[in-house]
């Protein structure tokens, strides 16, 4: 998804074109292309000039390998697995480009959204609870709509919206809790950026929106946590 996402950015062809060194230019073998393993093996070093090759790639092939690896755990071999694994993968393309650009592409987002459709559908057994799960995603990506036009952009970018709105409905019952959960992890994430002193940190500072949305909503959705539970059990209990 690395190449993908530095691919979107040049505005070269998505799939045609070889791989090639960010340092020395040279068409990259087969050898040096294996997910994780080239870049271990080769002890993060070009294979063909010995220039230092960024883990950022590596890091985000692992983490998709977990992912993978925890959707088939919980859904096993079932219709919603391909669909949940294409849209995991589109959405670490955008988690990506979000990180090094500050934006969402839009062919990347609407791939997604269409995978997170198709996942939707394929979970629902019944017309009725797919029909809960889109306006529960309706109304959390129109809430970012909102956000976004009310504060006319500096609050966040309104790509946002359709994403959250993909996640809500590859999420379904557990999308409320990963709306919850995306706003305490940006806010803890937050307050430590500011504690830490992080450089170029401040208040007003912009920051990409993507990886909270996808953090908080995957947790959601792999530990199945219910805020409406939770909410219930506190209440019963006062």
């Amino acid at each position: 998804m690395g190449l993908l996402t530095a691919r979107l950015a040049r505005g070269a062809p998505w799939v045609m074109g070889r791989s090639h060194c960010d340092t020395c230019k040279a068409p990259l073998p087969p050898r040096a292309l294996v997910p994780i393993f080239s870049w271990a093996f080769a002890r993060g070093r070009c294979v063909l000039c010995n220039a230092a090759v960024s883990p950022a790639s590596t890091i985000t092939e692992i983490i998709l390998g977990v992912l993978f690896v925890l959707a088939y755990l919980l859904l096993g071999l079932t219709e919603m697995l391909p669909a949940v694994l294409i849209a995991l993968a589109l959405l670490a393309g955008l988690v990506i480009y979000d990180l090094a650009h500050g934006l969402l592409p839009a062919a990347l987002l609407g791939l997604f959204v269409a995978a997170a459709c198709f996942a939707a559908i394929t979970a629902s057994a019944t017309l009725e609870i797919l029909l809960v799960t889109l306006c529960t995603a309706l109304l959390i990506g129109s809430s970012l709509a909102v956000v976004h036009l009310a504060s006319r952009g500096r609050a966040m970018g309104l790509a946002d919206a359709p994403l959250a709105f993909g996640l809500a409905l590859i999420a379904g019952p557990s999308a409320l809790s990963g709306f919850v959960l995306t706003f305490w992890i940006g806010g803890v994430v937050g307050i430590i950026l500011l504690a830490l002193r992080a450089r170029g940190v401040t208040i007003q500072s912009e920051v990409p929106f993507a990886p909270y949305l996808a953090a908080g909503f995957l947790l959601a959705y792999f530990t199945r946590w219910d805020i409406l539970a939770l909410v219930s059990l506190a209440l019963s209990g006062a």
